[in-house]
């Protein structure tokens, strides 16, 4: 240990002096979600007149970077986001961010096939008695990152929790070429979104779909919220998890006895995830928790290793579904909201699993800025939407009207059970448009 202290400290810098191994022209990668490096970033923005051509890639950005702010006319530095959230949702619409398209178990090969990356800042636990700094919350592509980076910056943070894993969940102190000691702050919380009234519809639709032994896979949004309250009050046991995200509802299910891991084919009674976004509960539980396994994202998500485990369940939100079974949930039109992130991914590989469901969920409306109500399920995406789930891959589709199973459909029967399951205010006339489509959906047919 004393020999990894003296290496500590010959590493250790002022934030200043990190900042000042970027120049111009440089790639640059920031560690991901809530593991943002404000200490870095700050010293980074100092120099801003004296840098061009920056090039900085993250994933989900939960800050907005402050050289980003200081350079409206993109001359400094780009700014790239593999998914996003509000932040890079709000920049990407003044041109100040642009969107990394991935399938996202592809991201650490296309890392390290494709991208040049000259410093990477990575925010961490303190080192621990082996040598090792751990990545903690955040571990999809980190790893890949690092390997590829000419430097390696580690900004320690005493609040990120130590998340045990099954590889690329650390880094030696040997790998590392500087030390920022940052401001300590504790995480960005993200507390569970309250509950709607068409979400509890929607999730007692899904439960019928989950059995004993069925392993657990939940997109983003509060819908699995809802379905994890439920499971945690059902008669269901021996479920399983493998997720690229881990919420406070997870905590939950394995605190009522839900999640046990017992029937995994992999990974026996580990939680297996590759990031994790909720409250202080959630991180106080993955704290040298050795049930849940921090793997990078080309593990979490790789069609090959979802589909080993039996009964797989992936729930997955959606932005609008078109009567051809196309489902977007990136953008409406050319504005763009969110990513893939892992929806592709569990798709695919849950149809995949002996017994596996791949559930696309939405309500079946929405209500615009004017206040009027607009159906989800629509004849055709509008122009430039991004199709998220190509046809041919979707497996259910359900909303609070039911569910609408796809594979093996012919495009008549998939547009009468979309129809079916779209809010009865919109179904007449999806019937008339579908006939226009020459999707051949016969009016007695839709109830």
């Amino acid at each position: 240990m004393s020999t990894f202290i003296d290496d500590y400290k010959s590493k250790l810098v002022k934030p200043e002096a990190a900042a000042a191994l970027v120049n111009s022209g440089d790639y640059l990668y920031y560690s991901e979600f809530t593991l943002f490096p404000e200490a870095f970033d700050e010293a980074l923005a100092e120099r801003i007149d004296e840098l061009n051509d920056l090039y900085l890639r993250s994933v989900c950005f939960t800050n907005v970077p402050k050289m980003v702010l200081k350079d409206p006319e993109r001359k400094h530095i780009k700014m790239h986001d593999w998914h996003f959230g509000a932040h890079s949702r709000k920049l990407h619409e003044k041109g100040l961010c642009s969107y990394i398209p991935v399938t996202y178990h592809q991201g650490p090969r296309i890392i390290r096939k494709t991208h040049n990356v000259d410093v990477a800042v990575v925010v961490a636990t303190p080192m621990d008695k082996s040598g090792y700094f751990n990545f903690g919350i955040s571990n999809s592509v980190c790893g890949s990152y690092m390997s590829k980076a000419k430097k390696v910056v580690i900004e320690v943070n005493e609040n990120v929790p130590y998340c045990l894993g099954g590889n690329f969940e650390s880094v030696h102190i040997s790998n590392v070429d500087y030390i920022i000691e940052g401001k300590n702050k504790p995480l960005l919380e993200v507390p569970p979104i309250p509950e709607q009234e068409v979400e509890v519809k929607i999730a007692k639709i899904i439960m019928n779909e989950i059995h004993d032994g069925s392993t657990l896979q939940f997109g983003i949004g509060g819908l699995p919220n809802v379905i994890g309250k439920m499971i945690a009050e059902s008669d269901l046991k021996d479920l399983a998890f493998h997720s690229e995200m881990m919420t406070d509802c997870c905590v939950d299910l394995y605190n009522a006895g839900k999640i046990t891991g017992r029937k995994k084919a992999i990974d026996h009674f580990k939680m297996s995830y590759t990031f994790a976004m909720g409250t202080k509960k959630l991180y106080d539980f993955i704290d040298q928790n050795p049930t849940c396994a921090s793997y990078p994202v080309n593990y979490i998500n790789d069609p090959r290793i979802i589909c080993v485990n039996p009964k797989v369940v992936a729930i997955n939100n959606a932005i609008e579904v078109d009567l051809l079974s196309q489902v977007s949930s990136e953008s409406t039109g050319t504005r763009h909201i969110s990513g893939t992130g892992g929806q592709l991914d569990f798709i695919f590989g849950a149809f995949n699993s002996s017994g596996g469901k791949g559930i696309i969920a939405l309500s079946s409306t929405y209500k615009d800025k004017e206040g009027n109500l607009k159906s989800r399920i629509v004849p055709t995406l509008a122009p430039g939407t991004v199709v998220t789930t190509p046809r041919s891959i979707v497996h259910y589709v359900a909303t609070e009207y039911g569910i609408a199973f796809m594979k093996g459909m012919s495009t008549w029967e998939r547009a009468e059970s979309l129809i079916n399951i779209a809010h009865p205010d919109f179904r007449d006339e999806l019937v008339k448009e579908a006939q226009k489509m020459n999707l051949w959906v016969r009016s007695n047919k839709i109830k």
